[in-house]
Order: structure tokens, then C-alpha cells, then sequence
């Protein structure tokens, strides 16, 4: 493997860890901060949501800015906006400075995951993309897994101050590794698309914001529906702009293709179910069960251990079976598992009795994960590469807060916080309610299309011509016979013919 492919995998990782350990690792601090820095419940639960905001709301402009400008270079910016905010979390003197800081974080997130995921896809042959993909998402899956046992440690054995302040000599490290080792990648003939650019931000503002606030106000207040009507609005008034623009932010046309379709469906879901799961509970494992930060992160770990065991292994489990099979079949086993979960759920529970059913989530979501972003990033051209990156990860972070909404609501509508057998009775719906997600996930795997062995391949052009806008970039992309990295790659010494309208057949029936 040559150095440039090597750097890319480890530095996307390492920004991938980043990002996801921080999702994680506030929430078992919160307790401490509330105390130290007089913070009310309202405020509390806006450190989560200010960078779940600003990460989905800018996720789109931030993989858009990057194609226009140079993924290497603002991918950097972003370590360094993280970093900034970073140190700003750790000295902020009181909540609202907090929160302030906490969303520019969000906003360098928006910056490097998606950047992050583009210059690792770009960077690896549509043969070897899926292996690359496995890695990141095990990766991932450790920083998912560490996230509650390093912010209870951490809490616990020095301050909260320390969950933010261990970011900076990570980023410091990494901006002039980024600068000097990510491999350059050529910019596509785009322009901003400044009218896409504002409506995105407005739906998915409008969006988010609705959901997050819906379980504070109730979901028939009239601002919440004015915010979920008026997002809904704006993200169809942001896919007939995008249909109609000659530089479209997403190719919106890719939705299309089925296999891109229901991967993005797939993302949402999935990560929808595992932030419903992981806010409830770590929450059962302390409020339910009596278990401190510390144990409770603790105890998640049989179940998070797969996203790391797993998700390594998903790559060359990909190139056999195909995404299907691991999308439908591991959200089914992950639905199964939390339904496990849900019927067990009393007071007084042993902890025994968790670790089969979160070994089987967590097990089913390991599979599901890689294999979603490769039925994605796999279908998409290569000058499509960074808005596709874009729109993934936009619905993942929507997901997330969808999930915790929907399950959150579904709590409060039997449960309360006033004793363990209160909190419980509101418990085992919420992971029912989860494992519905996953279903619906498993579902939308269903409707990706099988995996054949590929035809004799062909020489087929990839880049667009020059000639070509954005609207036919997209078009050719979308049909059947246009360039994209679905089609095989030609073996060595094979002939071929040499017009970019040459045609192969897909390695999906």
C-alpha cells in the first residue's frame, strides 16, 4: 500500500475519533458541570444539543466549502477550530460561555468529518474503498466505546475541564501532519451554491431545532410545529433548487439509485437506534440499577466492544455477501437485541442478564455501519465524492438527534426520573421504540440490490469531461451506464474500448 493511501486512513481515523469521542464523552460529566458552573436543566441539556445543532446544520456547507477550497487545507482549518473550542470548553466560566463554545465546536466537526470521510474514499480504488471503510468505522466504534468510560474516568479522577482540554495537543499534532501527509486530491469544476447552501441550512435548522425542543415544550405547541412544517418546506424547496441548479451542493439525482438511496435511509436509522440506546442507557445503568458514571461506562463496554471487534472485518464481509445482507440482517439482530433489552428491563436487575442482548446490538451494529457508507460512497463518481460524504454525514447526525427525540418523547409518555421503578417503567418503551428504528433500518437495506459476481470489465473514463455541469454530472452519474466506481475496475493488459460512453455491467443485479 503506498504512503499516501496510509496517511489518509490514519488521519481520517484519527479525526473520526475525535469527533465521536466528544459526542460521547460529555455526558457522564454532566452531574459535576452542573454544580460547578450553577447550570440549570435547560442549560444542561443544550451543552449536548448546541454541538448536535451546529455539527448537522453545517455539515452540507462545510463538505461543500472544502470541495471549493481544498479538502486537505480545510480539513486542518477544522482540527483547528475544534481545537480553539476545545480550549474555550475547558476555561468557559459559566454555562452560557459553555454552550457558546460548545457549538463552535459543532462547527469545527462540520468541517472534519465529512472531509475526513471524502479524502479517505478518494484516496482508496472503489476495491480496496470498503476494507478502508471498515477500518474507520472501528475506529469509530472505539471512540464510541471509550467515550463514557474515559469521561467518567476522567471526571471522576481529575476535572471535567479535562475531557476538553484533551483535544488540544491531539489537534495541535495533527494540523501539520494533515497539511504535509493527506494526500492532495485533485478540485472538481464546481462553484458554491449559495441558494442550496442557505436553504440547507435553514432545513435542516429548522429541523433539528423543532426535534430537540419538542420534548421540552410538547410536540402539539405551535412552535414546534411552525419549526417542523417550516423545515419541511424548505428541505423540498432545497431539492427542487438542487434538481434545477447547474452546480447542485448534493446530487440529489443519486437518490436514484437505489443502492445510494437506501444506504443514506440506512445511515439515518441506524444511528437514530445507537444514540436512542446509548442516552438511555447509561442512564438505566445509573438511575435504574444504582451504578455510578464510572461503573455504568463501564458496563457498556461488552456491547461497544463490537463496534471495534466488528467493524475492522466488515470490509472483506462486504465484498462477499454484499451490503443488503449485512444492513437488513445485522439491524434485525440489533432490533432483536434491544427488544431483549426492553422485556427484561426491572428494578434489581442483574447486570449478567444485559451483556447477551448489547453483545447482539452491538454486534448487528458493527455490520450495519461500514456496510451502509460503502452502499454509498461506492455508488457515487469521484468528483461526487465530497458532497455524497456531505450528505451521509449530515443524516447521521440528523438521525441522532431523531433518535433521541423520538425515544425521549416516548419515555416521558410512561416514565419519570422520580424513583428507579419509574424510570424503568418509561425505560422498556424507549428501547422498544429503538428497536422499531432498527427495523425500519433493516427494511431499508432490503432495498439495495443484491451482489453478483462482476462481468469481464471494461476501460470506462471516470472523470467528467470538462464540458460537463454539474446537473449532467449528476444525470450521468444516476444512470445505469454513467462513470462511477460501482463499475470494475479493468484488469491488467485487458482491452477495452476508449470513449468515456463505454459501458460495463454493474457488480449489483
Amino acid at each position: 500500500m503506498a504512503a499516501g493511501p496510509r496517511w489518509a486512513l490514519a488521519l481520517s481515523s484519527a479525526v473520526s475519533f475525535m469527533v465521536s469521542l466528544d459526542s460521547q464523552v460529555v455526558a457522564t460529566a454532566l452531574p459535576v458541570i452542573r454544580v460547578q458552573l450553577r447550570a440549570s436543566l435547560a442549560a444542561l441539556e443544550w451543552t449536548v444539543n448546541a454541538y448536535t445543532l451546529t455539527f448537522a446544520v453545517l455539515l452540507l456547507p462545510g463538505a461543500a466549502v472544502g470541495e471549493r477550497l481544498g479538502r486537505r487545507r480545510m480539513l486542518a482549518t477544522g482540527v483547528g477550530i475544534f481545537t480553539l473550542a476545545s480550549a474555550a470548553c475547558a476555561l468557559a466560566p459559566n454555562a452560557g460561555a459553555l454552550i457558546a463554545a460548545r457549538s463552535l465546536q459543532g462547527s469545527g466537526s462540520a468541517l472534519m468529518l465529512p472531509l475526513a470521510l471524502a479524502s479517505l474514499s478518494a484516496a482508496y480504488p472503489p476495491q480496496r474503498r470498503a476494507w478502508a471503510l471498515g477500518i474507520f468505522s472501528g475506529v469509530t466504534g472505539i471512540a464510541v466505546l471509550a467515550g463514557p468510560v474515559v469521561g467518567g474516568a476522567i471526571t471522576q479522577g481529575l476535572a471535567w475541564t479535562w475531557i476538553f482540554w484533551l483535544n488540544v495537543p491531539i489537534g495541535a499534532v495533527m494540523i501539520p501532519l494533515i497539511l504535509t501527509r493527506m494526500p492532495g486530491a485533485a478540485r472538481p469544476r464546481t462553484r458554491l451554491d449559495p441558494p442550496g447552501l442557505l436553504l440547507a441550512i435553514g432545513a435542516a435548522l429548522a429541523l433539528v431545532w423543532g426535534l430537540i425542543r419538542a420534548n421540552s415544550v410538547g410536540w402539539a405547541s405551535p412552535q414546534i410545529s411552525a419549526a417542523l412544517a417550516g423545515g419541511v418546506l424548505l428541505a423540498v424547496a432545497f431539492v427542487l433548487w438542487e434538481l434545477r441548479a447547474s452546480h447542485p451542493m448534493v446530487p440529489v439525482r443519486m437518490f436514484g439509485q437505489r443502492a445510494f438511496a437506501a444506504g443514506n435511509a440506512g445511515t439515518f436509522t441506524v444511528f437514530a437506534m445507537l444514540f436512542g440506546l446509548v442516552f438511555f442507557m447509561a442512564q438505566f445503568l445509573q438511575d435504574g440499577l444504582g451504578y455510578g458514571p464510572l461503573g455504568a461506562g463501564l458496563r457498556l463496554l461488552p456491547g461497544w466492544a463490537m463496534l471495534a471487534m466488528i467493524a475492522p472485518f466488515a470490509g472483506p464481509l462486504i465484498a462477499r455477501v454484499g451490503e443488503r445482507t449485512l444492513i437488513s440482517g445485522g439491524l434485525t439482530a440489533a432490533a432483536g437485541g434491544l427488544a431483549w433489552i426492553a422485556l427484561i428491563a426491572r428494578p434489581g436487575l442483574r447486570y449478567a442478564e444485559l451483556i447477551g442482548p448489547l453483545v447482539i446490538t452491538g454486534s448487528g451494529v458493527s455490520l450495519a455501519i461500514p456496510a451502509t457508507m460503502s452502499a454509498v460512497m461506492t455508488t457515487v463518481p469521484p468528483a461526487a465524492i465530497g458532497p455524497a460524504s456531505g450528505t451521509l454525514n449530515m443524516l447521521r447526525q440528523l438521525g441522532a438527534v431523531f433518535g433521541i427525540a423520538i425515544c425521549a418523547a416516548v419515555f416521558a409518555a410512561r416514565g419519570s426520573f422520580a424513583s428507579p421503578a419509574a424510570f424503568i417503567s418509561g425505560f422498556g418503551p424507549a428501547m422498544g421504540a429503538c428497536a422499531g428504528l432498527g427495523l425500519l433500518g433493516a427494511v431499508a437495506g432490503l432495498l439495495i440490490p443484491a451482489r453478483r459476481q462482476p462481468a469481464p470489465a471494461v476501460h470506462v473514463h471516470t472523470s467528467p469531461q470538462p464540458a460537463e455541469t454539474g446537473r449532467q454530472l449528476w444525470t450521468s452519474a444516476a444512470s445505469p451506464t454513467g462513470p462511477g466506481p460501482n463499475r470494475p475496475a479493468p484488469t491488467p493488459g485487458s482491452p477495452g474500448p476508449s470513449t468515456p460512453n463505454s459501458t460495463a455491467p454493474a457488480p449489483r443485479a
